[in-house]
């Protein structure tokens, strides 16, 4: 793996990161508006339009390939565009957008003990000190300095649901990056949210069924094109870019940088205090990623 490489990938699952950070506090502030299947159905939706424009074409060329590719391309599909962020929605709907990225953080050592079962990756020292700095470094944000806090924690349903999420998108990780077939990157997440879109829509239809339709207001519907566009869209392309640079397990340690974006976006829009601790955790993360990505 080239410097270039290594750098642009770091950079890549960086943005993506920094985009899916914004997605918890949409996720609070819509999840007693919007059923969780029918935003994420939004969502997807509104991605699959933005991107249709540019890829249509490449993929009607590639139809042959997109049907071979499909027995691989479902099971991604369901686990990172049709179960994924519906969990999250409805995890939102119990617990607080820190807990969600609190909880999200996990992500890196499900990535990183999959990709050594399934990929065979190499855990270096470096690694391993740079996970621990980084995990050390949100222990360190969740307890506020006071390691007792860990006794006095408490799960609610919607910190379960996140867990699971969390597991599915390391398992979807994993899979980006055995996937081996030939299709462009554009065709690839075309055909990937199209497949999740299918998925998802009974689940929505059921919402509808149950809870009739949502009203969108002005608000909401800048909150969904925010997620569709941003959040799906360019963060998605990003982090299977990232993926497929410098592997999952190193992707994964940059996404433990989440709760510092999350941290400050809740102080920017919902109001959340920032102080030392914050910044002692940063530096840890912060100190780890650079550690790990550079053995």
């Amino acid at each position: 793996m080239t410097d270039t490489t290594r750098l642009r990938g770091a950079l890549f699952a960086l943005g993506a990161t920094v985009i899916w950070s914004g997605n918890f506090i949409v996720a609070r502030l819509l999840n007693q508006s919007i059923e969780p299947a029918t935003l994420s159905l939004l969502r997807w939706g509104v991605a699959f339009l933005g991107l249709l424009p540019f890829a249509w074409r490449a993929a009607w060329a590639d139809r042959a390939a997109i049907r071979r590719s499909l027995p691989t391309m479902i099971p991604m599909a369901l686990l990172g565009v049709t179960v994924f962020n519906a969990l999250l929605y409805t995890g939102a709907r119990t617990t607080s957008a820190l807990n969600l990225s609190l909880i999200a953080t996990s992500t890196p050592v499900f990535i990183i003990l999959l990709a050594r079962v399934f990929l065979r990756e190499r855990l270096t020292a470096r690694k391993i000190l740079g996970l621990a700095a980084a995990l050390g470094g949100v222990l360190l944000l969740i307890t506020g300095g006071e390691p007792a806090r860990l006794l006095g924690l408490h799960f609610s349903t919607g910190d379960l649901w996140m867990t699971l999420a969390a597991v599915l998108f390391a398992a979807y990780s994993i899979m980006v990056r055995r996937y081996s077939g030939k299709l462009s990157p554009s065709v690839f997440l075309l055909t990937l949210i199209g497949t999740g879109l299918v998925f998802l829509l009974p689940w929505a239809g059921w919402e509808y069924a149950v809870a009739g339709p949502p009203v969108i207001t002005a608000g909401m519907a800048c909150a969904i094109l925010y997620v569709g566009l941003g959040a799906s869209l360019a963060a998605y392309a990003m982090w299977n870019s990232a993926v497929a640079s410098i592997g999952p397990s190193l992707a994964g340690l940059i996404y433990y940088s989440l709760p510092l974006f999350s941290g400050a976006t809740a102080f920017l829009f919902l109001g959340e205090p920032m102080g030392p601790v914050h910044l002692a955790s940063a530096g840890c993360i912060l100190g780890g990623i650079v550690l790990a990505t550079r053995g």
